[in-house]
């Protein structure tokens, strides 16, 4: 009779330390990433009663473990919330040691680094200078990116020059003694201008003068500002188009050196290659009409592009489901910064659980699993949005109910074994 005393006291301690994980629970339904748990009971080894019953001894908590299912999603305006649809966790590091969360409310802190809001800082693989994916893992850090400058190497013209332009009486000249700005260039036909940009990133007016030299031909001259001088104008080169009686180009010289000086400071001589089109006798053949163009009309400009560009800093970013995190510079350009890794254990239930959202690796769970998003089963990253709980309300309600009556139960064994023991004292009256 003792016996049920003590399976009764297990039960009551059993059914208490379930109420204990279901109110955890429950108080974590709003906890970002949270994974709820849950408990396994097992009986006590049972007794040899009377040489043949076998009585049990009560129950004992056999494990208590997370249950990973996959909560809801929150959209939000943030672009560093983040969520893993799927088996992944993101890994942040504390002082270098890894450690595994769902939770993926990150920001930057002051160091541009992403973190969560303990002050972890989320790892993945790094870019080089070029935007480049590497396979290094580190930190992930954004606002001290930037965008370095791009030297101009090659621009693309494409303009209409007036067939019937007459050819100019006079040599091109700068101006009258070849020095001034003052009479800038009198002796051509017509003039566009574009910017390119040296070694540091500075930006250069560059003059295109058009000058007709014959039947079908012209010459183009280009002109920037003096560096030492910037009241003075220099000749960078000329470079000569040939048309056919159709108005196609037949050669626009593209092979052309022009060599421009921009300072002493940046890359000299800076060569740039002008691109007028595919002419009809240029390697490959082209049909002379994809550029620049000899017709009746009016000179027009149709397209004006060059290679080159300024520095930028970072003024906005974007993260794919892949994890790259894509930087937009205010030089225009895009590039990336870095590509979140999640990793995925073969048995997550066995992680240790450290608080704060985080999980440690166990032996029992095994090595992590590290790769890109969307590979190795690791699931896609979601931006703007965030994994909510996966707790159920009703269901642990119907839980904490169960448990309840398991203790209330328990307890009443206790009462009427002590009834019963009460009894038999009884007896020797």
């Amino acid at each position: 009779m003792l016996t049920s005393l003590f399976a009764a006291i297990s039960g009551m301690n059993a059914n208490g330390t379930s109420l204990s994980v279901i109110g955890d629970n429950i108080a974590n339904m709003n906890t970002v990433g949270f994974k709820g748990s849950r408990i396994s009971f097992g009986d006590v080894l049972s007794g040899i009663v009377g040489g043949s019953l076998q009585v049990g001894r009560g129950v004992f908590i056999s494990e208590t473990s997370p249950v990973f299912t996959q909560g809801s999603f929150e959209t939000t305006a943030s672009a560093l919330d983040l969520a893993i649809d799927g088996d992944g966790f993101f890994i942040v590091s504390e002082d270098g040691t890894r450690h595994y969360t769902r939770a993926g409310q990150f920001s930057l802190n002051k160091d541009g680094n992403i973190v969560n809001p303990d002050g972890l800082a989320l790892q993945g693989y790094l870019a080089d200078a070029s935007g480049n994916i590497t396979g290094t893992i580190g930190n992930l850090q954004i606002t001290s990116r930037q965008s370095p400058a791009n030297i101009t190497s090659s621009s693309d013209i494409a303009v209409n020059l007036k067939a019937s332009a007459a050819v100019p009486s006079a040599a091109f000249t700068l101006d009258g003694n070849g020095d001034t700005v003052d009479n800038d260039p009198a002796n051509y036909n017509s003039s566009t201008t574009i910017s390119v940009y040296d070694s540091q990133g500075g930006a250069h007016q560059v003059t295109l003068y058009f000058i007709k030299t014959g039947d079908n031909a012209w010459d183009v001259h280009y002109v920037h500002q003096d560096p030492a001088d910037s009241s003075l104008l220099v000749d960078a080169g000329t470079q000569s188009l040939t048309f056919n009686t159709g108005g196609a180009l037949i050669n626009d010289n593209s092979g052309t050196a022009i060599n421009f000086n921009f300072g002493a400071s940046v890359t000299t001589p800076q060569t740039i290659e002008f691109n007028y089109g595919t002419g009809t006798g240029e390697t490959p053949v082209g049909d002379g009409f994809d550029g620049t163009t000899q017709f009746a009309s009016d000179f027009t400009v149709m397209n004006i592009s060059q290679n080159g560009y300024s520095s930028g800093s970072l003024k906005n970013m974007a993260i794919s489901e892949e994890g790259i995190i894509t930087g937009a510079f205010t030089n225009g350009q895009t590039r990336g910064i870095g590509q979140i890794a999640p990793a995925r254990f073969v048995a997550p239930a066995s992680l240790t659980k450290l608080g704060r959202n985080l999980y440690a690796e166990s032996f029992d769970s095994g090595i992590p699993i590290v790769g890109k998003a969307g590979t190795s089963g690791l699931g896609r990253i979601l931006s703007n949005n965030l994994e909510l709980s996966n707790v159920d309300l009703a269901e642990e309600f119907v839980k904490m109910i169960s448990a309840q009556r398991g203790f209330q139960a328990n307890s009443r064994v206790i009462t009427t074994t002590d009834e019963l023991m009460q009894e038999l004292v009884n007896l020797k009256r």
